[in-house]
């Protein structure tokens, strides 16, 4: 099976219960009795369930922008990489995530309480059944798929409980013991932490480390998904054990192509540690494909052509600039002499222009931002604003990681739309475990293991090969290794730059800034850089309390008290 695809089973006891008359005892029609799923048949059923709220959606097309797993609304329009994109009055809740006033009626903080916590509840159904299935069942699972089941399903309740506290922080935790009762009066006190750890420490003593069906968790995702777990808690040298664990089970990341983690022909490859399944189902329709990123469609000529949005940042752009030596510019000196493309150019200057090859840029930038005058995928040129709803507005840019070549479209998109694909989503890759392992050498003060990882990734990005226009590349390209990290503070900032450049618009940003604690002093030099250029950005402050989001008045009010704001 290539991939895990969402399905809906009734599993609440509570509302099979009997009646008295006869025509009340027939089952209903459209919905599975107790005894129809208690077998392992149905266990399995269930657990199928739990995978599907990984790709943030219940049901249909439209509306899960803020649950996708990709993060791109609060992990990345929220930071300095992305902009909301399309116009000033398009999706005006989205606004408040970029500008960082985020209000307790927002729909999409709602909407990813509301999807991640059926996630959680569709865990909790599977670990009841499997409970009631193993005990009394006639057609109960073998032992060791028993508890194989039982550490997919606590995998997946942690990995919805992660997203939930990184955005809210104070959350309610509710497992499989509790009564819909109980369940309903538990406080958002903390304390969440603990037992998402327990629940990836259980996945990693109890799952092989490859198993039959692409997408399911196995072994290393867990070891990787609890190392970093523990690196945001700052537990560096347990998440480095597990880290380290992940590292030596996977190829060398210097001998693995950067470009197919965004490939859709590609996906589960070896760099591949935990995705989103994404599919186009048999009749064609979409609501198990990437439908969380589709606003990322383009607009106007564009061949994708949807709505605009989430497009990356002028301070993104120039932060993939380099020094002759092919450093990053760690001193913020991309800033100085920005490259702009052709905005602000008028008339025959904007009409006839052509990219520059001289600017000297990490070729990751055009693998990762799509810029007028260079190649975009296999589509062609791409042209500029053609392209774009509102330049004005969220600049000249559009993102490349998101989409699918030309060549795919027909198999691994909607037809008629695009803009829905099938593109899997990587939750956490290969790369991200070299950079968060090299993180836990920097805050033990292993500089020489540090600068050994970080230099791997950078190996890989000189791989790359440049984008071509009339012949001759696109850019002067450049990567080259650190010769040393000269202090910690070097190091750390030298790691920091890096996961930007690796994993910008994959969903990281605004966490990491967060568990850093440099998001206000970030953001804020951002809006400034940003500002003089798009106006609508300029003068964003950044309190200690954005460093969160509220939870949604609706869930306080249904809680009947139960529920603080955090």
């Amino acid at each position: 099976m290539k991939r895990i695809h969402s399905i809906i089973i009734v599993a609440c006891a509570t509302i099979l219960g009997s009646c008295g008359a006869d025509f009340l005892e027939k089952n209903p029609q459209g919905e599975l009795t107790q005894d129809q799923i208690t077998s392992s048949r149905g266990v399995e059923g269930m657990l199928t369930g739990a995978y599907g709220l990984v790709n943030g959606n219940v049901n249909g097309t439209w509306g899960n922008y803020s649950s996708s797993p990709s993060q791109w609304l609060f992990g990345e329009v929220g930071a300095d990489n992305a902009h909301k994109g399309s116009n000033n009055g398009d999706q005006p809740n989205m606004n408040q995530v970029e500008l960082h006033d985020v209000s307790v009626s927002n729909d999409n903080t709602e909407i990813l309480w509301n999807r991640y916590y059926e996630g959680i509840a569709r865990c909790n159904n599977t670990l009841k059944l499997l409970k009631v299935v193993q005990a009394g069942s006639a057609d109960k699972l073998s032992d060791e798929r028993a508890k194989q089941v039982e550490a997919e399903a606590r995998f997946l309740r942690a990995h919805y409980y992660f997203f939930l506290q990184r955005i809210f922080a104070k959350i309610p935790y509710v497992d499989e013991s509790m009564t819909p009762e109980q369940a309903l009066a538990v406080k958002n006190e903390g304390g969440v932490y603990a037992k998402i750890e327990a629940d990836f420490k259980f996945a990693v003593d109890n799952l092989p480390a490859v198993m039959p069906d692409a997408g399911r968790a196995n072994k290393i995702a867990a070891q990787a998904y609890l190392g970093k777990v523990l690196l945001y808690q700052k537990k560096y040298p347990e998440a480095l054990t597990l880290l380290n664990a992940v590292i030596a089970a996977k190829p060398d990341l210097e001998t693995l192509d950067f470009r197919d983690n965004f490939d859709v022909t590609k996906e589960n490859g070896p760099e591949s540690i935990f995705a989103a399944q994404h599919a186009i189902n048999p009749d064609g329709s979409g609501d198990n494909a990437n439908v969380g990123d589709m606003l990322g469609g383009f607009y106007g000529t564009a061949p994708v052509s949807c709505c605009g949005f989430y497009q990356p940042t002028f301070d993104l752009v120039n932060s993939f600039r380099v020094t002759p030596a092919g450093l990053p510019m760690l001193d913020g000196s991309y800033r100085t002499n920005p490259y702009l493309s052709d905005f602000g150019l008028t008339g025959n200057a904007k009409t006839n222009y052509q990219v520059d090859v001289t600017w000297e840029f990490d070729p990751r930038l055009d693998y990762t931002v799509g810029r007028r005058g260079v190649p975009y995928r296999d589509w062609g040129i791409m042209p500029g604003d053609a392209w774009i709803r509102d330049p004005a507005y969220a600049g000249p840019f559009v993102g490349v990681k998101h989409m699918v070549d030309a060549t795919s479209r027909g198999t691994e998109t909607v037809a008629g739309a695009p803009y829905i694909t099938s593109l899997n989503v990587n939750i956490i890759r290969l790369a991200d475990v070299y950079l968060m392992a090299a993180e836990c050498y920097i805050e033990q003060n292993n500089l020489p293991a540090a600068l050994a990882l970080v230099n791997k990734v950078r190996a890989r990005a000189s791989h790359l090969p440049g984008r071509v226009v009339n012949g001759a590349p696109a850019a002067n390209y450049k990567v080259q290794p650190y010769a040393a990290f000269a202090s910690q503070a070097v190091a750390r900032n030298a790691l920091r730059f890096e996961r930007r450049l690796e994993l910008a618009m994959e969903g990281h940003r605004f966490y990491d800034l967060v568990r850093w604690d440099i998001a206000k002093t970030t953001i804020e030099s951002y809006s400034a850089f940003e500002g003089n250029l798009l106006t609508a950005f300029k003068g964003i402050v950044f309190e200690a309390k954005d460093a969160i989001l509220p939870i949604p008045q609706q869930q306080i009010d249904r809680s009947q008290g139960a529920l603080s704001q955090n």
